[in-house]
């Protein structure tokens, strides 16, 4: 297996996340060519079975994830998912906050997400 074993940045601030998904209703647009936006950062949460993770800057370098083993989704990098069997996921959105910069409510980059790609 090849994991990726990273954690999210300093001052990541949790700011929305989608349902949880299955093979079955996973949101299409997180099988596709996507990224996370500037200043943001995605978390990809395995709650049963395991997926699989592509860079698509790094097509050969395929990451798995489990229920041990999250994805971080870095901000501006394009990636998909791919769905291997039997799975309950979500993704969750983290804002990174500079130092001294507070977070305000109504930022929930997973909401909007979930209504465009459904």
């Amino acid at each position: 297996m090849n994991f990726q074993n990273e954690e999210l940045p300093e001052g990541a601030v949790k700011v929305g996340q989608t349902p949880n998904m299955t093979e079955e209703t996973v949101v299409k647009g997180i099988l596709k060519n996507h990224l996370a936006p500037k200043g943001k950062v995605g978390l990809v949460v395995v709650e049963e079975g395991s997926l699989q993770y592509i860079w698509e800057d790094d097509k050969d370098n395929v990451l798995d994830a489990d229920k041990d083993h999250p994805i971080v989704i870095e901000s501006e990098r394009y990636h998909h998912v791919v769905i291997t069997g039997p799975v309950v996921f979500r993704v969750e959105f983290y804002k990174v906050l500079e130092k001294g910069e507070e977070h305000k409510e109504g930022d929930r980059p997973g909401e909007a997400f979930c209504s465009a790609c459904g």
